[in-house]
């Protein structure tokens, strides 16, 4: 009786390792499902993009003979100052249609392309130079928190500029340096941020929109042994963060 107990008891303990196993495995299947669905939905949301992007310049291609008509008639008629207006709103047209940014990594494209967009339809003038870079030491959520953390700081600030009646525009660049994957913002300021909080600190009730996710910054740049900054240049406040390759 004792032997027989024994025996069952073995078999439920096999049992139990067995769905332990296959309740591991189920999991894992489901996390992989999850990140093939992300994926697809992601590559579906960027085929979107690019074919409104593809639209949009054939649409002004097919309309430029037409602008150009209208620019030499004004031209003809001595009012360079009507051909000049006109001329300036083919170019704020032009400037409205941004380049997709493809990098080969498809969270940092999903991050750019939201973003700087985003600050464009604000009315901030954008340029980014971009490199192919994986940033593979880090994980997904810290990489996503760290760019989002810079663009979304410098967008702020950008806002705060316009609300002032002041330029706004920002430079994006990503690439590899020294053996370090990079990351630089700049934004441009019509004062110091620096002067009056050099610790960029910030509370509920601060204005200052460049203290807003630095203690974030600063950790995940420290995680992964890497170098951070912020300073002020030429009219511009910049935030570097440095991830060793």
């Amino acid at each position: 009786m004792i032997g027989r107990k024994a025996e069952r008891e073995k078999e439920l303990e096999a049992l139990s390792e067995k769905y332990d196993k296959l309740f591991s495995d189920f999991q894992e299947l489901k996390f992989s499902l999850g990140e093939m669905k992300a994926s697809a939905d992601e590559i579906e949301k960027q085929s979107e993009e690019i074919r409104q992007l593809h639209e949009s310049m054939r649409s002004l291609k097919h309309d430029m003979k037409d602008h150009l008509m209208v620019t030499l008639s004004y031209l003809n008629d001595g009012d360079e100052e009507a051909a000049c207006a006109y001329i300036s709103q083919i170019i704020n047209k032009l400037n409205a249609i941004h380049s997709y940014i493809e990098t080969g990594n498809s969270l940092l494209n999903h991050i750019l392309n939201e973003k700087l967009s985003e600050a464009r339809t604000n009315g901030i003038d954008v340029k980014a130079e971009v490199e192919n870079l994986a940033f593979e030491r880090m994980e997904s959520m810290d990489f996503s928190a760290l760019l989002t953390n810079m663009l979304d700081n410098a967008i702020c600030a950008s806002l705060l500029e316009k609300e002032r009646d002041k330029s706004a525009e920002m430079i994006v660049k990503v690439y590899k340096n020294k053996g370090y994957d990079s990351i630089v913002v700049k934004n441009r300021i019509s004062e110091s941020v620096l002067e009056d909080n050099p610790e960029l600190t910030t509370t509920k009730e601060d204005s200052d929109e460049h203290g807003k996710g630095v203690p974030q910054i600063r950790d995940i740049a420290e995680k992964y042994e890497g170098m951070y900054d912020f300073y002020e240049e030429d009219g511009y406040f910049i935030s570097c963060v440095f991830i060793p390759i």
